[in-house]
């Protein structure tokens, strides 16, 4: 027996169970337990098997049982979740994963009694010890963030690792939430680490902890527990409407007209992140290239240096061309645009900068930057020029995440004491006014302090943790996964209307992912919408199914729309090009005759009617068309291509 084996084990029992075949999953999970060693799963099993017995015997009995689908829902629970754990426990003694590894080394004596609640004493007591220790000695503080870190590392393995909390573990967890002096960083890095355990190990307790660490005071803690619970809300979508209370909690949440909006905002925000791999080709292989490849251009513009006095205004119209002949202005404002969007474009910059040993532990990739991080506060301390100022602003901002805050440091912290103030010095006095004015720095703590701001930085650490990770492959990646949230039977009933899915279905569609746009048209083609919004809705469906070929469903979008919305052009035009590639060529070209009619010049509708003419063999009609088209179009090829084919058809050969 080996990993793939146990985990397509595992895999085909989830199928059963997501099925809902529960008696053929009990058989398949009693023959997977016999490579557990672990006999209080063995005994649970046994439990559920006596209670599945016993519910088959009265309904062949014909005993009514108001309270059987309970009894079948809580079955379907401890068998999906002995399953979880009796793979953790196999996968234990075989996989070479981390996540094993640190489960199997046996606790010392001195840490058995070390239990979360030891820790978050020793977090809590961090700020303080840091101030005392302030006033003793620089080694003495150092020794104080070492240690916190090392408490930090310890908290982050042995609360990921644990596959299931006891009811304890769970009081210990609540503590941590409501602690007023556990440094927010700590519980961030903490509201991580549970998430990071439950996508390992489905557990009902997490998933719970994090719906109520959403609705904690804090933006840091609550925007980080909303994304832990969209992907484990989409990782477990087969089983979580098999936890009635589960669906109690978030329908009470909902209850807040805030958190279906947050929960859409996660969402696109997921999406965007899925777009990283494109806009990184992107950047690489078209944006810099061009950029470099245009220097020298730049070089040779004339910026004025020979100019009079009284000329020193005027604009230089080489600047204006030189970007125009090299389509970087296109380029910038194509960048600028996906920035504004939300889209990841530092992924590219930084994706080369995360070899420093600061990112081999694995905790080190969730933790939210913070300059008492002791690789930081010694660096920092060496450093404590003006311009060092400036610096903080832009690490302090939410610019850039967590994540490439740490490598943007490490990386200037590597240059040469020159080197540093020669980049920072091509800063003007105004930039750097405006860097370190007021209004401007609280302009970037605010922008930096807002959700969206929060989870989308979150969201790019935990893709820079699933891509660039030496451990990557470890682990389950959600940015590879289609991301259906609409069809989760928790929040289908949040999501299923326009005001939600219309504007991810758009955003499928700007990024021609189609099928997954047709997906959600189709989902909420039936809900209630405003009269004037259903044709635009109409044409983007027949868009999208065009687009795929799959032109019978295209043109029924279509007639919707144009039933609607009457001699629309756009519709028309669409119904012509879908009737035409399905070969019906006498609706096309009534379509086709409908354009013309707006614009009787429109070289295209002209071109096909000639065409749909020639195909239904009315070959002097179309020698009309082809005609008024060469017209049109000086020196034609299409044109006389077609009148060459036409008047030889109908014997006209001195004409062909």
């Amino acid at each position: 027996m080996n990993e793939k084996s146990v985990n397509e084990q595992y895999s085909y029992i989830c199928t059963l169970l997501a099925e809902r075949r529960l008696k053929e999953a009990l058989i398949e999970l009693d023959a997977f337990l016999w490579m557990c060693s672990d006999w209080t799963i063995r005994t649970q099993l046994e439990q559920a098997q006596t209670s599945y017995n016993y519910m088959l015997q009265y309904m062949r009995e014909g005993v009514e049982d108001p309270e059987r689908w309970k009894l079948h829902k809580k079955l379907m629970t401890d068998a999906w979740e002995i399953a979880d754990r009796a793979r953790i426990y196999v996968l234990d003694g075989l996989s070479t994963h981390y996540y094993h590894e640190v489960r199997s080394i046996p606790r010392s004596e001195e840490l058995k009694d070390y239990n979360l609640e030891a820790v978050r004493h020793i977090l809590e007591s961090f700020n303080d010890d840091l101030a005392v220790s302030q006033f003793v000695s620089d080694a003495k503080k150092m020794n104080v963030l070492k240690r916190h870190e090392s408490t930090l590392k310890y908290m982050f393995l042995s609360t990921w690792t644990n596959s299931a909390w006891d009811a304890q573990e769970s009081e210990h967890a609540q503590a941590m939430l409501t602690s007023e002096l556990l440094p927010t960083n700590d519980a961030c890095l903490f509201v991580s680490a549970v998430t990071l355990s439950a996508m390992e190990c489905f557990d009902l307790k997490k998933l719970t902890w994090l719906l109520e660490a959403y609705q904690h005071a804090n933006t840091q803690i609550n925007q980080r527990a909303l994304v832990g619970i969209t992907i484990l809300l989409h990782f477990y979508k087969e089983r979580i409407a098999l936890y009635p209370e589960l669906t109690q909690r978030i329908d009470v949440l909902n209850e807040s007209p805030s958190f279906a909006d947050d929960v859409v905002r996660v969402y696109k925000q997921l999406l965007l992140c899925q777009e990283t791999e494109k806009i990184d080709r992107k950047m690489r292989e078209e944006i810099i290239p061009e950029m470099l490849k245009n220097v020298s251009s730049f070089r040779n513009m004339r910026f004025g240096p020979d100019e009079n006095e009284e000329e020193k205004d005027d604009i230089n119209p080489d600047w204006e061309k030189a970007f125009k002949d090299t389509g970087l202005s296109d380029k910038l404002r194509e960048m600028n645009e996906l920035q504004l969007e939300g889209a990841d474009i530092y992924m590219s910059t930084f994706s080369q900068l995360k070899g420093y040993p600061f990112f081999r532990e694995v905790q080190n990739w969730f933790y939210p930057f913070d300059k008492r991080q002791s690789n930081v506060m010694q660096e920092a301390q060496q450093d404590v020029s003006e311009k060092s100022s400036v610096l903080d602003l832009i690490l302090q901002s939410g610019f850039f995440c967590n994540n490439d805050k740490y490598s943007l440091f490490f990386t200037i912290q590597q240059l040469p004491q020159s080197q540093r103030e020669m980049m920072l010095s091509q800063l003007t006095e105004q930039q750097m006014e405006e860097f370190t004015e007021q209004t401007n720095a609280e302009s970037l703590k605010a922008f930096s302090e807002r959700p969206s701001t929060i989870s989308s930085q979150y969201l790019h650490d935990l893709y820079r943790f699933f891509k660039l990770n030496v451990r990557r492959s470890e682990f389950r990646d959600i940015f590879k996964e289609k991301l259906d949230l609409y069809t989760n039977p928790i929040l289908s009933p949040i999501l299923y209307s326009d005001q939600y899915l219309l504007p991810i279905a758009d955003f499928y569609l700007r990024k021609e992912r189609w099928q997954e746009a047709i997906d959600i048209y189709k989902h909420i083609e039936y809900a209630d919408r405003p009269e004037v919004e259903a044709p635009i809705f109409y044409q983007k469906m027949g868009y999208v199914l065009q687009k795929v070929r799959n032109y019978k469903e295209a043109i029924e979008a279509y007639l919707r729309a144009d039933t609607i919305l009457p001699d629309n052009i756009w519709t028309i035009r669409h119904l012509a090009i879908c009737y035409r590639l399905t070969r019906n060529y006498e609706q096309a070209l009534a379509y086709y005759k409908k354009v013309e009619e707006v614009n009787s010049e429109d070289t295209s509708a002209v071109f096909y009617i000639a065409s749909c003419l020639a195909e239904l063999g009315r070959y002097e009609e179309s020698l009309n068309y082809f005609f008024k088209l060469d017209f049109l179009e000086n020196d034609s090829i299409k044109a006389w291509r077609g009148i060459g084919w036409c008047s030889f058809i109908s014997k006209k050969y001195e004409q062909a």
